[in-house]
């Protein structure tokens, strides 16, 4: 995929007030082209199979099959295009079981605009691991339960990953190795219980441990 173009992405949900606030939400940003909107999984298939999109937001709940028979086919279908499920269910079972299926990510519908644009580029241009934006509310839950216990230097390295710097970007910033910022990745992501760099950001000012950044 080149950096270039721009991410092309299909947007899948039932509700068309929704759908349709949504497309109009990601046309907004320059390296995003929303390529087609439907209401239903069928619709769905058939659409990415004629335009082999880099991205696809789903929904759950929609008219079709059920989900996990919906990304079978759009495995065969499109075997490139990243899957995004944005649903309002916070089933954990559920989230796992279709994490271990492959999907490049799974997002609460309250999750805000930034955290879905962001993980739409971090699935279109980015590394193949998941992302995962819980809701506001779990979010708070966390931060009153979680004590993480990251050290000093984890803590500037989250903040760095905050910042959408790369490994190497941060191994430079810190004067460390690069393979030494992966094993201070690795302890955050236990320590926090993050699943990826998103997640363990979102977590980490869940937990105060970093400041928000603000959107654009």
């Amino acid at each position: 995929m080149k950096l270039s173009n721009p991410i092309s992405v299909v947007v899948v949900d039932d509700h068309t007030l929704l759908r349709v606030a949504l497309c109009n939400m990601l046309r907004a940003e320059e390296d995003i082209d929303v390529v087609a909107d439907v209401g239903d999984g069928w619709a769905c298939i058939a659409t990415a199979a004629r335009l082999l999109p880099d991205v696809i937001i789903l929904d759950i709940e929609i008219p079709g099959d059920d989900v996990r028979t919906t990304l079978r086919r759009l495995a065969e279908v499109s075997p490139d295009s990243r899957i995004l499920i944005l649903s309002m269910h916070q089933d954990i079972d559920l989230i796992r079981e279709l994490s271990n299926s492959g999907i490049a990510g799974y997002l609460h519908k309250s999750a805000s605009g930034e955290s879905l644009v962001a993980a739409i580029r971090g699935a279109g241009v980015g590394p193949r691991d998941p992302v995962m934006v819980v809701s506001a509310g779990e979010l708070h839950i966390f931060s009153q339960e979680c004590n993480p216990g990251l050290t000093g230097r984890e803590i500037e390295v989250i903040d760095h990953v905050a910042d959408a710097l790369s490994n190497r970007q941060i191994a430079s910033q810190l004067g460390i190795s690069e393979s030494t910022v992966k094993r201070h990745l690795g302890r955050i992501f236990e320590k926090l219980g993050a699943v990826s760099r998103l997640d363990a950001v979102n977590r980490a000012v869940a937990a105060k441990v970093i400041k928000p950044r603000m959107g654009p």
